[in-house]
């Protein structure tokens, strides 16, 4: 087993568990000092499950006979003493395989069969529907038998040629690439189209998603694995064989699938034993492995220290005898550190910068509601101070003040409660552009477009129409944001000045990185409707899954704009319900303290007492707030290599001062 990898996805880990933590700390220390409102529980919501759910993805994808397989056993499963995964000459594994650990969940094999394919269902909504899947139990500690258990993902079934066409296996379009007919005129196709390996290999336990695939440029190629599966991956290992180099086949792959991907990407040479020849040198033959890979930098168009050359057999064996100079000479130790060095720092940084935004803007919820609570009680300091020695005057004078402010607060909440229903009334206006009816409605009309024309000829020129549409959806969403960001500024101003309400109205939040997704969307899936594409949009099924896969993700886009678009109209209705709630409670202390220097000459004294004393609580509770938020940005800065599992670090223990009953 790879240590080294295995101590470093620890430490991951252990950072992310420390960081879900700090946050609950903050976020318990700001509620119970009641400086969090229902947006700032979303927002922290919304951090912890991102902890929660966060997992590596890494892709290990080739044609077929690169030795994926092989290369994955080496990594992760050498510790069995044996192959785990199939991996003999010629083509194993016949469908996407996905390895993972779900702890609430018994190992285990479980498979979709192909069948599923006619239904045009994507494999994700298929996961919800388990009694679909075949499941066969995998035993833990016997490699053998887990060897035997997973051979299931070889298995192939024969159909007649019109069920292999509509499974996708047979195109009359392109005969070349059809498989051959056996003597009964059946072909033979995968027995199924997805499997998912649950098992608590201790990679796979801290997190770690393998993803193995199949040839992606053959004819029943699963649809969902470019579509989908690929473009969540983290980083991807591009395999070729080093006595063949980059093949057009492989080129293919890599340009169609790979080329312009965001994710890490890693090229490996592998197979280098078998350009060991008896009648060369050892420096010519390491001189051959050297062009190879310098050859596959240069037609890849990726740097020379990203191709890698080793031989995953040589490696597997190696690791599987303990010998540590056999598996560093097979190579595979310089791909490890790669892994190690590259992927899992980048990775902590995103993590750390979603954390450390997500602490900065709790910081905020917490100083804007400890500054109105500042305010009153400086605003009630103020006049009980001006009561010292005062006459009886004074205090009727105040009555009516009280009165008067009373009166006030009256009159200010049905006009707070009509522009929250403008405010409302205006997001659903703004929401409306980015509805699910809305986007099945531009699909559908992209759907007839495409069938209205011979040979799907119209598919292009529909498919771009429905990115301007849905570019004009997000811009019509923007305007209307527009529009209520400025009605609101128009209204908070009078009332603010008329009521001395401290009503804000954030900046608006921007649509251009949805609109960025869109584009990037439509560049990705432009490639299927094109002119070289027409014998699969003749298929009678493929442009219902292409149809299908678009939807989904262009639904992810839109509803994350949607969600933004519900923070902003949230948080500015948080402030009027907090501005009314406090304003109604300063209202009943400031009764309540009158009523007591009523009372008795000493009750001023003591409320004059009492106040300072919040006072001077609100600003330790600010430091404390910034305090607790620095240390929680350095834990999220800190590398997760630098942590110890188990022992958590000084100051990591984010407690607020708690206020007195008065404070409440």
């Amino acid at each position: 087993m790879p240590t080294s990898l295995l101590s470093r996805l620890d430490s991951l880990a252990h950072w992310r568990r420390l960081l879900d933590r700090a946050v609950e700390q903050l976020v318990s220390g700001l509620d119970g000092n009641g400086l969090l409102d229902a947006s700032g529980r979303a927002l922290a919501g919304a951090v912890r499950q991102r902890l929660a759910s966060d997992r590596l993805v890494l892709a290990f994808v080739a044609e077929f006979s690169r030795g994926k397989s092989e290369l994955i056993n080496a990594l992760f499963f050498a510790d069995t003493g044996r192959r785990v995964l199939p991996a003999t000459p010629g083509r194993t594994t016949m469908c996407p395989v996905e390895l993972a650990w779900d702890a609430q969940l018994v190992p285990s094999l479980s498979l979709l069969p192909i069948a599923t394919r006619a239904g045009g269902q994507p494999v994700q909504v298929l996961r919800e529907q388990p009694e679909l899947w075949c499941e066969v139990p995998l035993p833990v500690g016997d490699g053998e038998a887990l060897a035997q258990a997973l051979q299931a993902v070889t298995r192939v079934q024969k159909v007649p040629v019109a069920e292999a066409r509509t499974l996708g296996f047979w195109s009359d379009d392109e005969p070349q690439d059809n498989p051959p007919l056996d003597a009964d005129d059946l072909v033979e196709v995968p027995a199924w189209r997805h499997a998912l390996i649950n098992y608590p290999h201790p990679l796979l336990k801290r997190g770690l998603v393998v993803l193995d695939t199949p040839g992606l440029n053959a004819i029943g190629a699963e649809p969902e694995l470019t579509l989908s599966l690929l473009p969540t991956a983290h980083a991807a290992v591009f395999l070729l064989a080093a006595d063949t180099g980059v093949t057009k086949s492989d080129l293919g792959v890599w340009r169609d699938h790979l080329g312009d991907r965001g994710c890490e990407r890693f090229v490996v040479l592998n197979k280098i034993d078998m350009l060991a020849d008896p009648l060369l040198q050892a420096a010519d033959i390491a001189a051959q492995v050297q062009r190879q890979r310098d050859d596959a930098a240069t037609t890849l168009g990726i740097g020379g220290d990203r191709v890698f050359a080793l031989s995953a057999r040589q490696a597997l064996t190696a690791r599987m005898q303990g010998d540590e100079a056999a598996v560093a000479a097979s190579g595979l130790t310089q791909l490890e550190d790669a892994l190690l060095n590259e992927l899992l720092p980048k990775r902590s940084e995103v993590i750390g910068r979603m954390v450390e935004d997500g602490a900065l803007a709790l910081q905020q919820h917490g100083l804007a509601r400890l500054a109105e609570r500042q305010r009153q009680q400086g605003e009630q300091l103020f006049e009980l101070r001006s009561l010292r020695g005062k006459s009886a005057a004074r205090l009727q004078l105040m009555s009516r003040r009280l009165e008067g402010e009373a009166l006030d607060f009256e009159r200010c909440a049905p006009k707070l409660a009509a522009l929250r229903a403008v405010l409302m009334r205006q997001q659903q206006a703004a929401l409306d552009h980015l509805s699910s009816d809305r986007l099945r409605e531009l699909l559908r009309e992209m759907r007839q477009s495409s069938q209205g024309n011979l040979f799907k000829l119209g598919a292009a020129k529909a498919f771009a129409r429905l990115g301007d549409q849905l570019q004009a959806c997000l811009g019509g969403a923007a305007g209307g944001l527009d529009e209520l960001q400025d009605m609101l500024r128009a209204s908070v101003l009078p009332l603010n000045a008329e009521y001395g309400l401290s009503l804000d109205v954030p900046v608006r939040p921007s649509l251009d990185g949805f609109a960025r997704e869109l584009d990037r969307v439509r560049e990705g899936y432009s490639r299927y409707v094109g002119i070289t594409q027409l014998w699969r949009l003749a298929q009678p099924d493929f442009m219902d899954r292409f149809v299908r896969l678009l939807h989904s993700r262009v639904r992810v886009v839109f509803e994350g704009a949607a969600h933004e678009v519900e923070l902003w109209t949230q948080a500015i209705s948080a402030q009027i319900d907090v501005q009314m709630r406090d304003r109604r409670q300063a209202l009943v202390q400031r009764r309540e303290a009158h009523g007591r220097i009523r009372q008795a000459e000493d009750g001023l004294e003591r409320s004059i007492a009492n106040l300072e004393s919040l006072q001077a609580q609100c600003e330790r509770l600010a430091e404390q707030l910034a305090g607790d938020v620095d240390r929680l940005r350095h834990l999220a800065a800190m590398p997760p290599a630098s942590l110890t599992p188990g022992a958590p670090p000084r100051s990591m223990h984010l407690q607020l001062v708690q206020p007195t009953a008065s404070a409440a």
